[in-house]
């Protein structure tokens, strides 16, 4: 099994700035790609922001200019630095991350719980 731990959710207000971090632990070998994801009340769960592990970045349009994904491979850790935050940010986000394990030896896709961001007015 490979687990995604998220931290870093809160309550902010807008124009503020959060910082959430994934840890990934378990029976790893190897991450590839690494990514957050929001998910509002009676939406679809959106991309916001993917890593690779050579650090190729991707950022969905709502974001860039505002958000940075960036990861620690030694610590199998994925963050995402969030600045001039919006109303319309608030969302539960997800990370996710694909690689390959070792037991037993084969690829995975896990999900983190979630953790709750909230951007007031």
């Amino acid at each position: 099994q490979v687990q995604l731990v998220e931290s870093g959710g809160g309550l902010v207000q807008a124009g503020g700035s959060l910082r959430l971090s994934c840890v990934a632990s378990g029976s790893i070998f190897s991450i590839n790609g690494m990514g957050w994801y929001h998910q509002a009340p009676g939406k679809a769960r959106e991309l916001v922001a993917s890593i690779t592990s050579g650090g190729s970045t991707n950022y969905a349009d709502s974001v860039k200019g505002r958000f940075t994904i960036s990861r620690d491979n030694a610590k199998n850790t994925v963050y995402l630095q969030m600045n001039s935050l919006k109303p319309e940010d608030t969302a539960v986000y997800y990370c996710n991350a694909d690689g390959i394990r070792k037991v037993p030896w084969s690829r995975f896709n896990s999900w983190g719980q979630g953790t709750q961001v909230t951007v007031s007015s």
